[in-house]
C-alpha cells in the first residue's frame, strides 16, 4: 500500500468505534420499540460495545507487539464481521447484547493496532501530522455514520444498519490481506512474559499515564453525549432520525474541520500549546453548556452550539495527546496504544452506564438531563485537579514530570 491508501486503510480501521456505535443511533428508538424493552436496556447495547472495545484493546495491543500487526487484525476484522450478522439475525435483547459485546472486543483489533502501525511508520512531528490526517479521516466517521444509519432507515429496518457493519468487516478483512507487516520480526517483543510486563511499567510513566487522563475525560463527556443524544434530541426536542442524523453529523463536521490543524502547526506551534488552546474551548464550551442546563435556558440552537464547542476541539486533542504519549514508545506502540484506548473507552463506557443508572433511578427525561450535566461537568473536574505551572490552563498530569 502507499501512503496515501494505507492513510484511508487506517483511518478505517482507527473509526471502528464511531462506526459501530455512531451508526445505528437514529435506530435507538425504533430496536427499544421492536425488543419491547426500556430505554436503559436498549441504551446497554452502546455501553455493551464500548466495554468490548475497552477490554479488547488490553489483548489486542500486546499481541500485536508479540505476533505482529496483520494476524491479530485480520480475526479481528473477520469476527467483527460475524458478530454483526448475528445482530441482523437475533430477535433477543440479552443475545444481543451479547453480540455486540463480541463486536466490540473484535472493532478494538483496528483501534488499537491502527495507532501502533502509524507508529510503526512515523515518529516525532512526522507522527503527529500522520495522526491529525488520520484524525481527519476518522473524523468522517461520526459525520457519515449516523447519517448513512438515518437514510438505511428510509428503506430498511435497524437490521440493514447491521447488515452494513458486517460488509465493512469483510471489506476490511480482505484489505488486510493485502497490508504489509509493518513490525519486522526483529523488533517484536521477544515473549508472553516481557509482554506482560510492559503494561505495568507503562502504568508508572506519569507523563504517559497524564495523556492517558486526558483521553479518559474527554471520551467520558463524549460518549455520554453518544448514549444520550438520540433520545435527547428526539424524544424532548421531537426532531425525527433523519433531523438528528444531521445534527449528530454537523457536529462531525466541526470535528473534520479542525482536525487539519495539528497537521498545519506540527513543527511550528508545540504540541503542548495545541492542546492546552484545545482544552480550552472545550471547557468554554461545557461551562455554557452546564450554565444552561442549571438556568432552564436551553433552545435546541444553543444546545447545538454549545455541543459543538465540547466536541469539536476532540480531533485535535486526540491527534496531539496521541501523538505525545506513543513518542518514544518503539517496540512497545502495541501496549501504550492498547492502555491509552482501554482508559478512554472503559471509563467513558463506565460512566455511560452511570447515566444508565440515572435514567433507572430518575426516570429518563430527568436523567438524561442530569447525565449530560455531568457530561459538561468532567471538563471542569480535568480542569480543577489540573496544575498551572507556566500561568496557563494545563490540561493533564503530564506535565507533571
Amino acid at each position: 500500500m502507499n501512503k496515501k491508501i494505507m492513510i484511508v486503510y487506517l483511518g478505517i480501521l482507527a473509526a471502528m468505534a464511531p462506526l459501530a456505535t455512531d451508526m445505528y443511533l437514529p435506530a435507538l428508538p425504533e430496536l427499544q420499540a421492536e425488543f419491547g424493552s426500556t430505554t436503559s436496556m436498549t441504551q446497554l447495547t452502546l455501553t455493551m460495545t464500548m466495554m468490548g472495545m475497552a477490554v479488547g484493546q488490553i489483548f489486542a495491543g500486546p499481541i500485536s507487539d508479540l505476533r505482529g500487526r496483520k494476524i491479530p487484525l485480520l480475526l479481528g476484522m473477520l469476527i467483527f464481521m460475524a458478530s454483526s450478522l448475528v445482530c441482523v439475525f437475533i430477535n433477543n435483547i440479552y443475545i444481543f447484547l451479547a453480540a455486540r459485546l463480541i463486536q466490540g472486543l473484535a472493532g478494538a483489533c483496528g483501534i488499537v493496532i491502527a495507532r501502533a502501525i502509524a507508529r510503526d511508520m512515523c515518529q516525532g512531528a512526522e507522527l503527529t501530522t500522520f495522526y491529525a490526517v488520520l484524525m481527519m479521516v476518522n473524523g468522517l466517521a461520526p459525520i457519515l455514520a449516523p447519517v448513512i444509519g438515518g437514510q438505511i432507515l428510509l428503506f430498511s429496518s435497524w437490521h440493514g444498519i447491521f447488515a452494513t457493519l458486517a460488509g465493512i468487516g469483510m471489506v476490511m478483512a480482505a484489505a488486510t490481506l493485502v497490508y504489509r507487516e509493518t513490525l519486522p520480526v526483529d523488533n517484536r517483543i521477544k515473549s508472553v512474559g516481557a509482554t506482560l510486563r510492559v503494561l505495568p511499567q507503562l502504568m508508572k510513566n506519569r507523563y504517559f499515564m497524564g495523556h492517558c487522563l486526558v483521553q479518559s475525560f474527554i471520551f467520558m463527556s463524549f460518549f455520554s453525549y453518544i448514549g444520550s443524544s438520540s433520545f435527547i434530541f428526539q424524544g424532548i426536542y421531537g426532531v425525527s432520525a433523519q433531523e438528528y442524523s444531521l445534527i449528530f453529523g454537523g457536529i462531525g463536521v466541526g470535528m473534520l474541520l479542525l482536525g487539519p490543524i495539528p497537521a498545519k502547526l506540527a513543527g511550528k506551534v508545540s504540541e503542548a500549546s495545541m492542546l492546552c488552546a484545545a482544552m480550552t474551548v472545550q471547557l468554554a464550551g461545557s461551562i455554557c453548556l452546564l450554565v444552561a442546563f442549571l438556568t432552564g435556558f436551553s433552545p435546541l440552537w444553543l444546545i447545538i452550539l454549545f455541543l459543538c464547542c465540547c466536541f469539536m476541539p476532540i480531533s485535535v486533542i486526540g491527534a496531539v495527546s496521541f501523538s505525545l504519549a506513543l513518542n518514544g514508545q518503539g517496540r512497545n506502540a502495541g501496549s501504550a496504544s492498547a492502555l491509552l484506548g482501554f482508559f478512554s473507552m472503559f471509563l467513558g463506557g463506565d460512566h455511560d452506564a452511570g447515566s444508565r443508572l440515572l435514567r433507572h433511578r430518575y426516570g429518563d427525561t430527568y436523567g438524561g438531563d442530569y447525565a449530560d450535566r455531568l457530561c459538561a461537568g468532567d471538563d471542569l473536574l480535568l480542569y480543577y485537579d489540573s496544575p498551572c505551572p507556566s500561568g496557563c490552563l494545563r490540561t493533564c498530569y503530564a506535565y507533571y514530570v
